[in-house]
């Protein structure tokens, strides 16, 4: 890599892993809590909602914190999210339900009740050592086998089939160390060199604006080059250049607010 292009993006990355980043920022939820289990699951709330345009799943997200009372562990473990999250087909946020989020949150307190936390699942993965994965790849697709043996689909998307940008997001948040952003709750059981960067069509357009050839099409294969790359410039740590590449955009043109999104919203 350009020896200019890499001390940009380690000054952008420098610039942009800050506290401010959270302002507007659906990792902002997650820090509005003190106990890990409710990080962990503020955060994987998040991340299920996190595509369109911020100012409209930003809402959506709070208004789960709030009917949690800001301490969503207990609120799906103990089932009490169903009195509020009927099994109707009035739209809650673009394509889903509230019948299509009571189904993710019974899952997820199936997950929790059975494994103790996220973490738990995931420190369960990470032991079984599957044979030509890596932690996070393991950990990325059990995740979203988990759902979709449950009849989950889209809110936990699949490595392989798909840039899997929400899912990588989130184990960003919980694998990272060391952040003011990141949380690095499984810091001691993962190994965040193996992160791969988060991929929208906003990065793919700033990939392309740096001469990085990544393909065209915004799937895995993309996110395995892209990570790639930019493990040349932060070898133990690639998804720190999710700051970096959001600051060059940021640094090139304001920002637009909108993130990946698909589909025809529901209707009600």
């Amino acid at each position: 890599m350009d020896k200019d292009l890499r001390q940009q993006l380690l000054a952008l990355a420098d610039k942009y892993e800050t506290v401010s980043f959270l302002n507007g920022d659906p990792a902002w939820f997650m820090h509005q809590m003190a106990d890990s289990q409710d990080q962990e699951t503020a955060a994987f709330l998040a991340m299920s909602l996190s595509y369109g345009a911020r100012q409209q799943f930003l809402p959506k997200i709070r208004s789960l914190m709030e009917m949690a009372q800001w301490k969503p562990y207990k609120w799906i473990e103990s089932g009490e999210f169903e009195q509020p999250i009927a099994p109707v087909s009035k739209c809650f946020y673009r394509l889903y339900t509230y019948a299509d989020i009571r189904s993710m949150l019974a899952a997820l307190q199936e997950l929790l009740r059975r494994y103790g936390s996220l973490g738990g699942f995931a420190r369960t993965i990470v032991s079984l050592d599957i044979e030509g994965k890596t932690d996070v790849e393991a950990v990325l697709e059990a995740f979203s086998s988990f759902f979709r043996e449950r009849g989950i689909k889209g809110m936990v998307p699949s490595p392989y089939t798909s840039a899997c940008k929400r899912p990588c997001m989130f184990l960003r948040w919980m694998v990272r160390d060391n952040s003011p952003v990141d949380l690095g709750l499984w810091s001691s059981f993962m190994d965040q060199s193996h992160l791969f960067i988060p991929l929208d069509t906003h990065v793919m357009q700033t990939a392309t604006r740096l001469h990085i050839n990544i393909g065209k099409s915004a799937g895995w294969k993309a996110v395995v080059k892209l990570t790639s790359k930019m493990r040349e410039v932060f070898p133990n740590d690639p998804a720190r250049a999710d700051y970096a590449l959001y600051g060059y955009d940021i640094d090139s043109e304001e920002d637009k607010g909108e993130w990946v999104s698909g589909g025809r919203p529901c209707r009600g």
